[in-house]
């Protein structure tokens, strides 16, 4: 059932960006305390909202509380205390030294705000991709409009609720509405824009931010493998990659999306996978309350499509499969040697399906992941030092985990963020702040400067100044 909320008119839309772009200025020029406050507010509002929050995406997904508590509020609760524990220190100006040559004068780098921002999440974890960039950007201290997907129509009406209580309209507000309403955000000028999605979407995002020479973070997505090697403990392992690949029904930019396993662990990783998916979900998945449901019709028609192409053309499903449309379920399935050229090895999956690839030699891992487009993420699972080497040094990804999956977007001490198809720019804590922040560079003369002997008229003095200069400075 769809949620009633009000798609946000055009007047609306462009009374807000008014109101924002007439603020702007005063909110960039708060302090770190003003920042703080502002910030606390909104993790007790976001605590207030918890059981509303878990039973809007029980009605989108049947997402169970439990997830809604781990990956989605947690996640956001966790970049606040961050943000208020090192704020003062991030928003401090930053002496930096200066070369011989510049001697009489000092250097820092001051941070400011960038300005008006815009922040476009998706339906897979949508408080998650909306608030934890929206922390960042209240730490920076940006006017934020804030457009959630159309998809999960319960969650937004409850996180409108929750910005409405914490922010006043000019400073963020939420945009409510489709492609139509997205589209119209994409036509305003923002100093910076955030968006998470789709890499065939974040090329209109990009395009959109250049006519107006916009700062973009993309966070996208792509097909992000998994490798086994011939040394790896099938049975430590498993759980962590059924988990990273089924929870949120596989609906996530970091799932794993392929698997490719050394020939002499592939039996056992296969039957392993088997029995963790039934502990984790039981012997019909259909009835866990553990187990969620694809976003949407349209989206369940496509991973059908992709699964029955591929069992056309030669894969095999070795566990699940099972489908009903009713209800947008898929069962967790495992897809074994897949061709190459079917629609699971070519398009990123986001969804509860994953292939698995047998090798022979690691050399083969690498051609063909190297051949798709860089990964959001990878990982990795073994127990030789020298496997795990070779395999990230042959290979470029967003982010990787050693014999884990997923769990490195948790740290906040580390960058999130892809590279090129799979992501612009980086995110989360520190990084979070600096993607919303302009690294201003300051440098201030306060003795006569070296510059004033090699100005012109030139002369054979000044020459030798300038020849001593490139010899030794």
């Amino acid at each position: 059932m769809v949620a009633e909320f009000n798609e946000t008119s055009i007047s609306v839309i462009e009374d807000i960006y008014f109101q924002q772009k007439s603020h702007y200025q005063s909110v960039g020029k708060t302090k770190a305390s003003e920042r703080i406050q502002k910030l606390k507010k909104f993790q007790g509002v976001i605590l207030r909202y918890r059981k509303e929050l878990q039973d809007a995406m029980w009605e989108d997904y049947r997402k169970p509380a439990a997830e809604v508590d781990l990956t989605e509020i947690y996640p956001v609760i966790s970049e606040i205390k961050f943000a208020l524990k090192h704020l003062k220190k991030w928003m401090k100006p930053k002496r930096v030294a200066r070369p011989l040559t510049m001697v009489g004068s000092s250097s820092w780098i001051r941070y400011e705000p960038k300005g008006m921002s815009l922040i476009i999440a998706p339906w897979n974890y949508p408080m998650q991709l909306l608030f934890a960039p929206l922390v960042s950007a209240i730490a920076a201290g940006n006017t934020v409009m804030l457009k959630p997907s159309e998809f999960t129509s319960h969650t937004v009406v409850v996180m409108k609720r929750i910005i409405a209580e914490a922010f006043e309209e000019k400073e963020i507000a939420v945009i409510e509405g489709g492609v139509e309403v997205s589209t119209t955000l994409l036509t305003m000028k923002f100093s910076h824009i955030f968006f998470t999605g789709a890499p065939e979407i974040g090329k209109i995002v990009m395009a959109a931010a250049s006519k107006h020479l916009s700062s973009v973070t993309l966070e996208l997505g792509g097909k992000s493998p998994t490798i086994i090697d011939e040394t790896a403990d099938v049975k430590a392992i498993v759980p962590r990659i059924a988990w990273g690949k089924f929870i949120n029904a596989g609906q996530i930019c970091i799932a794993p999306d392929y698997v490719m396993v050394h020939e002499s662990k592939k039996e056992a990783f296969v039957q392993s996978m088997i029995a963790q998916i039934i502990k984790h979900y039981g012997e019909d998945a259909i009835n866990s309350p553990d187990y969620l449901r694809v976003i949407s019709t349209k989206h369940f028609s496509r991973l059908k499509v992709y699964l029955e192409n591929t069992l056309e053309q030669g894969g095999e499903v070795a566990y699940g499969g099972r489908m009903n449309e009713a209800e947008n379920y898929i069962e967790p399935t495992l897809v074994i040697d897949p061709p190459l050229d079917s629609d699971v090895m070519k398009h990123e999956i986001f969804g509860p399906i994953l292939p698995i690839i047998s090798y022979k030699d690691k050399e083969d891992v690498i051609e063909l992941i190297n051949a798709k487009e860089k990964p959001l993420a990878l990982y990795v699972y073994s127990r030789s030092k020298k496997n795990i080497k070779y395999f990230i040094e042959n290979t470029t990804a967003g982010g990787t985990c050693i014999n884990m999956s997923n769990v490195h977007v948790g740290n906040p001490n580390l960058p999130f963020g892809g590279v090129n198809n799979s992501g612009i720019g980086k995110s989360r804590g520190h990084y979070g702040f600096l993607e919303f922040t302009n690294e201003r560079s300051v440098l201030h003369q306060k003795l006569p400067s070296a510059v004033q002997f090699m100005t012109p008229p030139y002369n054979e003095f000044k020459q030798k100044l300038i020849d001593l200069t490139i010899k030794y400075f």
